[in-house]
């Protein structure tokens, strides 16, 4: 079962690469990526705290399914990001997490423009819960921690 699901993750991040070749669209993702998912949080904290905790223990499901040393990094990330937003002025909560997402977003789009390809979720879209994974598995690979 656990083979099974490591050719899946393989499966996804390949065909994930395949949109984020350019070595400039790959730096923009590995800033924008981890920046969109810290203010799709915030946005989701803004409705409230505990929809951006479920939010978070709904995502670190479908990786665990995926990879559970992907999931226990995905963790790590998502108790961070969690931290530091409620640290954050929760009155503001919003407006600073939309501001992020579009320009997140906006650096995305610039990055698949460089590239010369749509990005992935358009064509399916559980690339938007694969792209950390993607910038993850970098560091996965340079600190050889087997995924």
């Amino acid at each position: 079962m656990q083979q099974s699901n490591s050719r899946q993750i393989e499966q996804l991040l390949a065909k994930y690469s395949e949109s984020h070749l350019n070595p400039t669209n790959e730096l923009i993702h590995f800033v924008c990526v981890p920046v969109i998912v810290f203010s799709f949080l915030g946005l989701i904290w803004a409705v409230h705290p505990l929809a951006a905790l479920a939010a978070t223990i709904l995502s670190l499901i479908y990786y665990m399914t995926l990879s559970v040393p992907f999931a226990f990094g995905m963790l790590a990330m998502s108790g961070t990001m969690l931290w530091i937003l409620s640290q954050l002025p929760q009155h503001l909560m919003w407006q600073i997490s939309l501001g992020i997402f579009v320009i997140a977003w906006i650096g995305q789009f610039i990055g698949h423009k460089i590239e010369g390809k749509k990005p992935s979720f358009f064509e399916d879209i559980r690339f938007l819960l694969i792209g950390p994974l993607f910038v993850l598995s970098f560091l996965y690979r340079r600190l050889h921690i087997a995924y």
